[in-house]
């Protein structure tokens, strides 16, 4: 099934390299451009997007708040939102994570990289980030927000099993990794994250890791 990718950045020159990346691949369609925040929302709703490349700094609306009425948005449930940035270590990156995104990179990201990218978060499977994601999530997400976490965030529904499974998740160990050390299939591993995302009300992995670092389930420097 093909993926309808919408590119986002205030730069045309930025849109068509990305663009010139991934038309060549059968597998994926460019369906629109834009080149701020708001135009973003209305193109992924009217283009029907499946994967959003969204840029954080734009006019009239940036990368961060078109992430949040996307992710907000019922009748955009299937849309994930695969930020680029140009600096990694971006505290709007996590922001932007907070706010409903599937997942980061780099905007030096080689082509086949970005591809598989847009695969992955189109699929759900997993948090796609650089190298360094672990690090970054666990320096920013575990920072105090404000106000109280709402109540999808309290884990007390969670199975003992799934608890376990989240925190793996959190450390940025991939289905096959969990399984491997829970000595579980990775079918059995997705069931968990399955079950876990339903219980909590979130639609992808990327907002797991989220709720494991807000909600103290894993710490800065704990070890999996």
């Amino acid at each position: 099934m093909t993926i309808r990718v919408l590119l986002v950045d205030d730069q045309p020159l930025i849109r068509a390299g990305f663009r010139m990346f991934v038309e060549p691949d059968p597998e994926v369609e460019v369906v629109g451009e834009a080149g701020t925040g708001r135009e973003a929302v209305e193109l992924a709703r009217s283009a029907r997007a499946d994967v959003v490349l969204m840029d954080i700094r734009m006019p009239d609306m940036d990368g961060i708040e078109a992430t949040r009425l996307i992710a907000a948005a019922d009748d955009l449930a299937g849309v994930r939102v695969l930020v680029l940035t140009t600096f990694e270590n971006d505290d709007n990156v996590v922001l932007a994570l907070r706010a409903g995104a599937s997942g980061f990179l780099g905007k030096h990201v080689d082509p086949a990289d970005l591809l598989h990218a847009i695969r992955v978060v189109a699929a759900g499977e997993a948090l796609l980030s650089p190298a360094a994601t672990r690090g970054l999530v666990s320096r920013f997400l575990s920072q105090p927000v404000p106000n109280a976490l709402p109540a999808a965030l309290e884990l007390g529904g969670l199975t003992e099993r799934e608890r376990e499974v989240l925190a793996l998740v959190a450390y940025g160990l991939s289905n096959e990794e969990i399984a491997e050390r829970l000595y579980l299939s990775p079918l059995t591993v997705k069931t968990h994250i399955n079950r876990a995302m339903s219980k909590l009300g979130v639609r992808d992995r990327a907002q797991l890791v989220v709720i494991a670092y807000q909600s103290g389930l894993v710490r800065p420097g704990d070890q999996p």
